[in-house]
């Protein structure tokens, strides 16, 4: 997986390539996919949800630059494995998914991965965060918005990244944003991709006639 999957989709990153080549992937597989855990496809969750192929969170994690000091929010727990992962790079990680299945199904892996430094929670935040709760260093949203809009951003640290899909199937892009200063940030597109949509999203505005 690691040599012929994230490596040529322009991973370099030691300390990724190390984790995603230790970390056990099949444990958070839904029993069904398991013999497909280190295919380079997307996994069924459920709920019109996937397990992104192991390039895109490759990607993912590479982007954000999670180091043992930060703290970082996840938005769409999902299976649990790049919760895994952030959490073995981060300080501290906040999940947060709008399926209680998610979180029940994800909570045992994690901690037989012999992780203790996470916290998974059912809320639903398709619209964003509703106040600046906490301050993250890094945040990553799993499910793809239709349209940017600012429900995430004012809740990074300075120097914090967001990482975003943005679009409509089949045009989508990750998009990393990173907090210069109290009111400004800066934008780069990354790659493109296509996930399924965040639930209760804010939608961009309808055309008039």
């Amino acid at each position: 997986m690691v040599e012929q999957q994230i490596r040529t989709w322009l991973v370099s990153d030691a300390r990724i390539l190390d984790l995603m080549e230790n970390l056990p992937r099949e444990r958070f597989v839904p029993p069904a996919y398991r013999s497909l855990a280190y295919a380079d496809l997307s996994i069924p969750l459920g709920h019109g949800h996937v397990m992104e192929e192991p390039k895109i969170a490759a990607r993912i994690l590479q982007a954000l630059n999670v180091d043992s000091l930060d703290n970082v929010l996840e938005v769409g727990t999902g299976s649990g494995y790049l919760t895994a992962c952030l959490a073995q790079l981060g300080r501290q990680v906040r999940s947060i998914d709008i399926h209680e299945a998610f979180i029940r199904a994800a909570a045992l892996p994690l901690t037989d991965c012999g992780l203790n430094n996470f916290e998974l929670e059912c809320r639903d935040l398709g619209r964003g965060l509703p106040g600046v709760e906490q301050h993250y260093d890094a945040i990553v949203v799993t499910g793809s918005l239709p349209a940017y809009h600012e429900g995430f951003h004012r809740a990074l640290t300075i120097g914090g990244r967001l990482l975003l899909i943005i679009g409509t199937e089949p045009v989508m892009e990750a998009v990393l944003f990173t907090r210069v200063d109290v009111d400004q940030w800066v934008r780069r597109s990354l790659f493109e991709t296509c996930l399924p949509p965040l639930e209760n999203a804010t939608q961009p505005p309808a055309f008039t006639f």
